[in-house]
């Protein structure tokens, strides 16, 4: 049993991880938030403390006898990622031992503005280990949600639906023509936080690079499945690597739905910037997680892509 607290503890993946460490009942955990805590829970026996992440003295004191640190911070309100340069600074005053910063995605950045703040990240993880601070790291990435392919149905308690280039609800993709074969790694959310949960009672190092391999699908891999669990070829608009270089996205239809986090004034820039970036880092292979916690994990079953498809779609029109 260790002390584990989570940063952005309130907030949907970082709620999903809360409760599969609560299912082990081995840890002590701590919420973290800027928030106060609400007034109904169900997450009894976890201790909830309101935080100021520029208050680097205070973080210090509520990070004390922790052992392993969680970070969901949400990175798109703080570009400069203050808040978790504090936060890595006050976990090494404060002796903690591992953490995790705030990943749960692709393994690269790539034509992805909008995560730009994990590679600030990741350079000053490595700045401090080389100033002579141990602190241990992982960085969990398990590539896209797979949830998200059941678009507009929610199969996570938490995490909400999100749209993608491949829309299961119309039967039509997006693509670039000549990367059919670029590879993506798709990861339920139930098994994101469960191999997180297990990670965390893991008693040896962990690796630097978490890759969490779900499924390693090539495009026309998944539009094949696609086809079987819908029962027709998708429809596939094809963009050209050139368009998508110079900002244009010609296409018969977008990405409308933004995650919670994005002010509505700038939905539609990012909504259009997101569809490119994926299309784009997919082609350089950013989102073709490593296995590593796959390795470290041997005996943990994921949830293939085709079962977890065919239950969400086989009743849907």
């Amino acid at each position: 049993m260790v002390n584990v607290a989570v940063a952005g503890g309130s907030g949907q993946v970082s709620r999903e991880v809360i409760e599969a460490l609560m299912a082990s009942n081995k840890h002590d955990i701590t919420i973290l938030s800027r928030r106060e805590a609400p007034k109904t829970t169900n997450m009894p026996g976890i201790e909830w403390k309101t935080v100021d992440y520029s208050d680097k003295t205070a973080l210090v004191g509520a990070l004390r006898g922790v052992h392993t640190l969680l970070s969901f911070v949400q990175l798109l309100s703080d570009p400069d990622q203050k808040s978790q340069k504090n936060l890595i600074d006050a976990a090494v005053s404060a002796g903690v031992k591992r953490f995790a910063p705030s990943e749960y995605g692709s393994k690269g950045t790539v034509d992805m503005v909008w995560w730009q703040g994990k590679e600030r990240i990741r350079e000053y993880l490595k700045e401090v280990n080389e100033k002579g601070n141990n602190l241990e790291y992982i960085l969990f990435q398990p590539g896209l949600f797979l949830d998200y392919l059941a678009f507009p149905y929610k199969t996570a308690k938490y995490v909400d639906p999100l749209q993608t280039v491949f829309d299961f609800e119309n039967r039509r993709a997006i693509v670039v023509d000549g990367r059919e074969d670029a590879v993506m790694t798709f990861t339920t959310v139930a098994d994101l936080a469960a191999v997180v949960a297990q990670a965390v009672d893991y008693d040896g190092r962990w690796p630097t690079t978490g890759g969490i391999r779900g499924n390693r699908l090539t495009f026309s891999q998944l539009l094949e499945i696609g086809r079987r669990v819908r029962g027709c070829p998708f429809t596939v608009d094809k963009v050209n690597v050139e368009d998508l270089e110079a900002g244009c996205l010609k296409t018969s239809w977008g990405l409308e739905t933004v995650h919670q986090a994005v002010p509505e004034d700038q939905a539609s820039a990012l909504l259009k910037a997101v569809s490119i970036g994926i299309l784009l880092s997919s082609a350089k292979g950013a989102w073709d997680s490593s296995d590593e916690l796959n390795q470290l994990l041997p005996d943990y079953r994921f949830t293939l892509a085709e079962d977890f498809l065919l239950k969400v779609w086989e009743v849907k029109p």
